[in-house]
């Protein structure tokens, strides 16, 4: 039976390094405030790169690290795209020499490579492609009120990409199933409240086009929601949650994926931690940690992986692999 097999890993990150330290000389906060509170010690922040920059670079590392030159479908996932229309993989595609491949956006917030990964997978499945590179690329830097420091201290920018080749169904980097929700009645919980057609931002300011985000009743929708999806997704493959040997979740916050890992039932060393070093990615979260792990040898081949995020929307979703002998780019 045909599924999507994962061949190839890359990331990238902007130039600019910011320390917490940084943060605190404009900000009424500490670095022992910010690591407290979300385990975050520094992010980068884009020095002019777009998030199709990003894109392109950690695509480039994704197709050389599979040791291919070509695909037949991008989707990149991003909340934070170059321009509102036209969507940002087309531009991606055509700067990584893929022809006329089907390309198009994914705009699931911190879920979106979950969702994106579902995508390809099914479009793989269908006959649509025989090799989809996936794309989680964000710059959200460009977004945020950099006088607001709940938000302005854990939000970074960053991309991850992976490559998904026709394969075999339960072959070694195989995924196994997916699992995917929403709920719009909760949409304001993590917002840009302006730029759109219902309410539309004039020239002259970013007043309304600033990401918001309502804090305590969003650490309980992720942990309800992700782990919600990963039992599910585990039962629906037929996993032990015991059988897991790293869980990869949406960096946003130490104490969400904790209480996560918590909730599954699952000793806390097995969670990847990356947001340390590069904060809360949104979409492009979980690539980086992937790319993290890889690097630190965290990720071994026939280690069974677990993959879930949650973001606006609200939107959550969850999926799981064997992990396959893989080479990666790594920025």
């Amino acid at each position: 039976m045909t599924a999507a097999v994962l061949t190839g890993l890359g990331s990238a990150l902007p130039t600019r390094l910011v320390t917490n330290e940084e943060l605190s000389t404009r900000l009424d906060t500490t670095d022992e405030w910010i690591r407290t509170r979300t385990g975050i010690g520094q992010r980068f922040w884009s020095d002019g790169e777009s998030t199709g920059d990003l894109a392109v670079a950690a695509g480039e590392r994704a197709l050389a690290a599979a040791r291919v030159s070509e695909a037949d479908m991008v989707v990149l996932a991003t909340t934070t795209p170059d321009h509102p229309c036209p969507a940002t993989a087309p531009e991606v595609a055509s700067r990584l020499g893929l022809g006329h491949a089907a390309a198009f956006d994914i705009g699931a917030v911190c879920s979106g490579f979950v969702y994106a990964l579902a995508m390809a997978s099914a479009g793989i499945s269908a006959g649509l492609a025989d090799r989809a590179l996936v794309i989680g690329a964000e710059t959200y830097s460009t977004i945020l009120d950099p006088e607001d420091r709940t938000t302005s201290v854990i939000f970074g920018d960053g991309a991850g990409a992976v490559v998904l080749e026709r394969g075999e169904k339960g072959a070694p980097g195989s995924f196994a199933g997916f699992d995917l929700g929403s709920d719009g009645a909760n949409r304001d919980l993590i917002q840009v409240p302006g730029g759109g057609s219902r309410e539309r931002t004039g020239a002259d300011g970013m007043e309304g086009r600033y990401f918001t985000m309502r804090g305590k009743a969003v650490f309980k929708e992720a942990v309800t929601r992700m782990a919600g999806s990963a039992s599910k997704l585990l039962d629906s493959v037929g996993w032990a949650k015991d059988s897991v040997d790293l869980l990869v979740g949406h960096q946003a916050n130490t104490r969400i994926l904790h209480a996560l890992a918590d909730h599954l039932s699952m000793p806390r060393e097995r969670v990847v931690i990356d947001l340390d070093r590069v904060g809360n990615t949104s979409a492009a979260s979980i690539p980086l940690a992937l790319a993290r792990a890889a690097t630190e040898n965290r990720l071994r081949p026939g280690d069974r992986v677990l993959l879930s995020a949650f973001g606006g929307g609200l939107t959550w979703g969850s999926t799981a692999l064997v992990w396959p002998e893989l080479s990666t780019g790594i920025h």
